[in-house]
């Protein structure tokens, strides 16, 4: 067989079939199924319930997880026809995701989100402090290798490319947490008593995006990797404080996040302006006169007049248009330190792009993400998520679906107990969450007949 078509066939290959040592299935074949595997799992579906910014019960307009997952994609896909489009002759062309592909890992990249967004994460990090942490890209991983319902151990089982695309941070979390030395005293806290005066920003996870109990399926994952590859890949670099983080992503990663920062830096700059909750006085100052638009200004006034017209469609048409912009601007980099073209490749925005893309980031985060009203949502979807954990701990037995009980019970350590309790919550709506809250800490709430 051809060398190419051979290493093709090798990214195709599932964990499943490495097991069971079945030969791998065309590319096209593989990847257009690893998209249908996402789309109807449950886990994608559970999305729809899942805070992007905004509560659920703002508006039926607004972004959830599920169609920012969806936009995602979308713009992923146009990243790949836009490289392209441009590519005309060049080698990273043999080395592009199919549209199948880089779809199916956008769609997958936020299934491990758990109820309230990052508040859910943080809250879920510190009850599993001691017992492996909670972080969202991990638990996405373990969805897609050992939770999803496609098989009965393997989870999703995607394609080992299609696993490496969602890995943006590959190093294992207890790895990056053990070089943090200011972190170990944190982690012999008790858990406080009342956890409304607990202080929760220390809690924010590290960037690992696998949890010791899935190394399996990331040592399979970059198998076909030379030793020095995959030693580069996952090194980490010691910042001055926090946590340790890696540096590298490989190709269709790049693309991803590239997809989605932009949904995330424009398609909710849109939720917050139909909200009102961004002036256009504001937008003038802190973006239209700021000194990196002012540098590589993408667009002119009309701009402005359209994103905040009374007009719906001139606002999508303004938005839709500082999509474009970025999208056309994508080119492929090279870092020569890999030697396997997945690693070497990498997608990149234009200069100008990259700036004012961060500069919008910053800008939703500073006046949509971190409002009081945003954060006091947040903070409420904390204490349900803490409340919920502590309770179930407590009272496994009686509290827990009988399925869920059967494994925590047949657990072998405290740490698998804890990381079943996790999964149960992360896998919870923000509707299942605050209606299982209800029913267990509000009197005039719940019913034996509401089913759990």
């Amino acid at each position: 067989m051809h060398q190419a078509q051979s290493e093709s066939l090798d990214w195709t290959q599932r964990y499943t079939d490495f097991l069971s040592n079945q030969p791998s299935r065309e590319p096209r074949i593989v990847y257009q199924r690893d998209r249908a595997r996402v789309i109807h799992s449950a886990s994608f579906r559970r999305l729809q319930a899942k805070t992007q910014i905004f509560g659920l019960n703002e508006s039926d307009f607004y972004r959830t997880r599920l169609t920012h997952s969806m936009e995602v994609a979308q713009i992923g896909s146009g990243l790949v026809e836009q490289l392209i489009t441009v590519g005309q002759g060049k080698a990273y062309l043999d080395w592009l995701p199919s549209f199948y592909l880089i779809e199916a890992i956008c769609l997958a990249h936020d299934l491990g989100h758990p109820p309230y967004g990052h508040g859910g994460e943080v809250a879920l990090n510190y009850m599993m402090r001691n017992h492996g942490g909670f972080e969202g890209n991990a638990q996405t991983l373990r969805i897609l290798v050992r939770l999803g319902e496609y098989t009965p151990k393997n989870g999703i089982d995607l394609s080992r490319r299609a696993t490496l695309g969602v890995l943006k941070y590959p190093a294992i979390y207890d790895d990056v947490v053990s070089h943090n030395i200011e972190y170990q005293p944190y982690l012999a806290t008790p858990d406080a008593f009342d956890f409304k005066t607990l202080d929760m920003s220390r809690w924010h996870p590290p960037k690992a995006s696998v949890y010791q109990e899935e190394k399996a399926q990331f040592d399979w994952v970059l198998a076909i990797f030379s030793e020095a590859d995959r030693k580069r890949f996952t090194q980490l670099q010691a910042p001055k404080s926090g946590f340790p983080k890696t540096q590298y992503k490989a190709l269709d990663t790049t693309l991803m996040e590239l997809a989605d920062d932009i949904a995330y830096g424009i398609h909710d700059l849109e939720d917050a302006v139909a909200m009102g909750m961004v002036s256009r006085d504001l937008w003038q100052t802190e973006v239209m006169e700021q000194p990196e638009f002012k540098t590589y200004a993408l667009w002119d006034e009309t701009m402005t007049q359209r994103l905040f017209s009374d007009r719906s469609k001139d606002r999508k048409h303004a938005i839709s248009k500082m999509v474009g912009i970025m999208v056309e601007s994508i080119y492929m980099d090279e870092n020569s330190a890999f030697e396997h073209p997945l690693l070497r490749y990498q997608a990149r925005l234009g200069k100008a792009e990259m700036a004012v893309l961060e500069l919008l980031k910053r800008f939703v985060y500073q006046h949509v993400i971190t409002l009081p009203e945003v954060k006091g949502m947040e903070y409420k979807g904390q204490l349900i998520v803490l409340d919920l954990f502590k309770s179930l701990r407590a009272n496994p037995q009686a509290l827990l679906p009988r399925n869920t009980f059967e494994r925590f019970d047949k657990a072998e350590s405290e740490r698998a107990q804890h990381r079943i309790l996790s999964d149960y919550i992360a896998g919870m709506t923000n509707t299942y969450a605050s209606r299982l809250y209800e029913k267990f800490f509000t009197a005039s709430q719940g019913s034996i007949f509401d089913r759990i």
